[in-house]
């Protein structure tokens, strides 16, 4: 798409349309000029022309003022820094391209190498039972972690041996390299490798943690898991990740709370359901029976006409709602219970309750009698 004079429209370079919002317009720059950079297309001729194509679209949208110029009249302006991607010095636009060349090249000094680094995070599995994710539960956690040696201090020499300043990156921690473009020339700066970013070489390393400065160690840390947990539930714990580097703050542990099946209960967020065994009176004609809950037995009152597979709730006998109050609701699935065996008199009476129902059973004398005939 090309604009007046057969110029390029900054619009259909970047892909936005024309009421776009600065954000869309900032967004879909970042996109391009990330896939278009000729270094992550080694190999195309063409790269370094949609580079500076994309760039020059977002010299001109990205300013409000050059953008409405454009809107108007077809052209932006041409003043200082009017063919530069940069905007002279990165002008307004320093801190997105800061973000981009860092990842770029490795530099920026945002997070300068040999400055304090916060260390990682930890995420361990802690398995409950259902009841221990009812009350909520203390659990001891053994956590390995490399933290600083006790010999040295974290000096990583053996005590009363020195340390020398790194002749490499001369106690900085960091070496620069310039690398030259067709965008000019950008300095990076990364770890120095002769030191690994400490800025120090050490004489004779440490007998304990072999000059590293840090040793393995075993800890255990008390995890309080809160009533209402369920499997997915990540818990924080703050600080007990592993050590930071250069003095930064250590990370954290996250816990990832799973919880093993009950074979009474099926768990539904807060909601509980179980099944409870009535016979065929209690079904017909109504009863109370006791039903268990996670916290101990509850009465259930069955309606007379129950049929199998009846769902009946027991109000606020679920589980405890982890964000918020109350408790989830108890569902007793009915399962009507037909008895294997009976006695002369047990059959007595349900085939004469089938002749009160007009109801078509086998002949249980006609029964015994095959079974007597045929031994």
């Amino acid at each position: 798409m090309t604009g007046p004079g057969g110029a390029k429209d900054p619009y259909g370079v970047l892909g936005v349309s024309r009421d776009a919002s600065q954000e869309d317009i900032k967004k879909a720059y970042r996109k391009l000029v990330r896939t278009c950079h000729p270094d992550a297309n080694p190999g195309d001729a063409e790269a370094e022309q949609r580079f500076k194509a994309v760039n020059e679209a977002y010299r001109i949208l990205g300013d409000p003022e050059k953008r409405e110029r454009y809107d108007r009249f077809g052209v932006a302006d041409d003043g200082p820094g009017a063919g530069d991607p940069f905007g002279g010095g990165f002008g307004p636009f320093g801190d997105m391209f800061g973000d981009i060349f860092e990842n770029m090249f490795g530099g920026g000094g945002r997070n300068r190498a040999g400055g304090p680094r916060r260390g990682d995070d930890v995420e361990m599995v802690v398995n409950i039972s259902l009841k221990e994710a009812f009350s909520g539960v203390t659990r001891e956690v053994a956590l390995k972690r490399m933290e600083t040696c006790d010999r040295c201090g974290g000096s990583g020499a053996e005590p009363g041996t020195g340390v020398k300043t790194c002749p490499v990156c001369g106690g900085s921690g960091q070496v620069e390299q310039q690398q030259n473009t067709p965008f000019g020339t950008f300095v990076s700066v990364s770890e120095c490798r002769a030191c690994g970013g400490t800025g120090k070489k050490i004489e004779q390393p440490c007998g304990a943690c072999h000059g590293a400065g840090k040793v393995q160690k075993q800890r255990k840390v008390e995890v309080r898991i809160p009533a209402g947990v369920d499997t997915g539930t990540r818990l924080r714990i703050g600080g007990e990740g592993r050590e930071g580097l250069n003095g930064g703050p250590p990370g954290d542990l996250y816990i990832a709370v799973r919880v093993e099946k009950d074979r009474r209960f099926e768990r539904d967020r807060d909601d509980l359901h179980t099944r409870a065994s009535v016979s065929f009176p209690q079904a017909a004609l109504g009863s109370t029976i006791s039903v268990d809950s996670v916290d101990g037995g509850r009465e259930l009152e069955i309606p007379p006409g129950s049929q199998g597979g009846s769902v009946l709730r027991i109000k606020g006998s679920g589980m405890p709602r982890l964000r918020g109050s109350g408790r989830g609701e108890l569902y007793v699935h009915l399962v009507v219970e037909v008895p294997k065996k009976m006695t002369e008199r047990e059959r007595t009476l349900v085939e004469a309750l089938a002749r009160e129902m007009k109801v078509e059973v086998r002949d249980a004398g006609l029964v015994d009698k095959l079974k007597q005939f045929f031994g």
